[in-house]
């Protein structure tokens, strides 16, 4: 009864705290009891802010084929490719007997068709170029392991099957269509003609796969093609005075088997010194600033080296609530071209920076959500999360071991979305942390 009675009350009660004195008295009773508390509000608790390299991150199975390139100015030069294995429904001809060698059926041309999946970051008004490659490898994971990752590659051979240039409009349902080397075509229809492939086996064996590569010098963007486009193949057959156009589709039938490489060349940024997985790079050394981005594994950490201090404040309390709200660094974001994502993921971790679970173990996604109230300066514009329960059980535990926060960018496995926080000595992007506590 009494801890109901002291949440019931907790939402009259920080309405009133805007300091780091006392709020004053009041009384909470109950049957049984009528108890004397006061809380107070502590926002100047250190809170550190450092920037880590997450391990490698599982972009098979994703569903979207990324790829593109373009220099960050805070970042560096991002990079995607994407690698994948076809399949067709079918290894036949369309025909009405079984006299596939007959000469009427002729090879006419090729396609690769990418579908937009409208996701894009970046600026997509430059001109893109893309090319295929033959793969070399079969697309198959290492005996040991189950995925393939952002680090992941394939052998391929370094003559182009085809390249178009274009500029991205991914929003729109526009097709962006490169024709395919007629040799290759030719070569891969007559086998199908000849049933010297009549099956995936016969199919992989003789085609692996492919990738699929940016070579723009001046490219300014990332795009993504839906896992449902395919490799098309043009033919026709003759019937005394009539023609007949046919195809035959060879697609991404298992999304196991198609995963993107993304890479991020940091030389030259803040972050270009930034240590393996197990380390973080301190905000101190990044100009008070910390960085996040998708697909690449960058991603933030929060510590709170002091918070056990906080049992001191009296013999008896509790923290009933914690607001911790992050803001972006001002003019290092636009709508255009680096738009802020609408939420980051928060996780809890060990000193290793490895993922312990959720915050405020829900076993469900926690996320720290933008504030899109707009003003004039901005000053509004920052994540919000509720940290109380996971600041409370960090004061009381009996261990010197402390957990972190680790905050990313949702759909981190197949975007390449960024942003940059401020710490609590950044001159105009201040991180803030709020804590409502109880003594009783």
């Amino acid at each position: 009864m009494y801890k109901l009675l002291l949440v019931l009350f907790l939402g009259a009660l920080i309405t009133s705290c805007d300091s780091d004195v006392d709020t004053g008295e009041f009384v909470v009773g109950s049957d049984y009891l009528s108890v004397s508390n006061k809380v107070v509000l502590v926002d100047t608790l250190t809170v550190d802010v450092s920037t880590i390299n997450l391990d490698s991150l599982i972009t098979s199975s994703q569903s979207r084929i990324l790829v593109g390139n373009y220099v960050d100015p805070y970042f560096g030069k991002v990079k995607s490719e994407s690698y994948f294995q076809l399949a067709g429904s079918s290894y036949a001809l369309k025909t009405g007997s079984s006299d596939t060698y007959a000469p009427n059926y002729v090879f006419d041309s090729i396609r690769m068709i990418l579908r937009p999946d409208k996701y894009y970051y970046g600026d997509t008004t430059s001109v893109q170029t893309i090319s295929l490659h033959r793969l070399l490898e079969k697309v198959k994971v290492a005996d040991d392991d189950y995925y393939f990752y952002n680090s992941s590659t394939l052998a391929f051979d370094k003559e182009s099957l085809g390249s178009v240039s274009f500029k991205p409009k991914p929003i729109s349902k526009d097709t962006v269509v490169v024709k395919v080397s007629d040799v290759f075509g030719e070569a891969l229809f007559q086998r199908i003609k000849k049933r010297e492939i009549t099956n995936f086996d016969e199919f992989t064996e003789y085609f692996k796969g492919l990738t699929i590569k940016s070579t723009s010098t001046n490219s300014s963007s990332v795009v993504g093609f839906s896992s449902s486009s395919v490799l098309r193949l043009y033919y026709s057959k003759y019937l005394g005075d009539t023609e007949e156009s046919l195809s035959m589709d060879f697609g991404i039938l298992d999304v196991a088997k198609q995963f993107n490489n993304i890479s991020l060349d940091r030389a030259g940024t803040q972050i270009s010194d930034l240590p393996g997985f197990t380390s973080s790079l301190s905000s101190v050394k990044t100009g008070n600033k910390a960085y996040i981005q998708s697909g690449t594994g960058i991603a933030c950490r929060i510590d709170f080296p002091n918070i056990k201090q906080l049992k001191y404040i009296s013999e008896k309390g509790a923290i009933v609530d914690a607001e911790l709200i992050i803001k972006p660094i001002k003019n290092t974001y636009s709508d255009k071209n680096y738009s802020l994502p609408d939420s980051l993921r928060v996780f809890v971790a060990d000193k290793l920076n490895r993922v312990t679970g959720t915050l405020n173990n829900t076993g469900s996604a926690t996320y720290a959500v933008l504030n899109t109230q707009t003003d004039e300066f901005n000053e509004y514009i920052g994540y919000k999360v509720s940290i109380g329960a996971f600041l409370q059980n960090e004061m009381i535990k009996n261990s010197d071991s402390k957990l972190s926060l680790i905050l990313t960018i949702p759909n981190i496995l197949k975007s390449v979305n960024r942003v940059m926080l401020g710490d609590q000595k950044n001159s105009n992007n201040k991180i803030q942390l709020k804590i409502y506590y109880i003594s009783y």
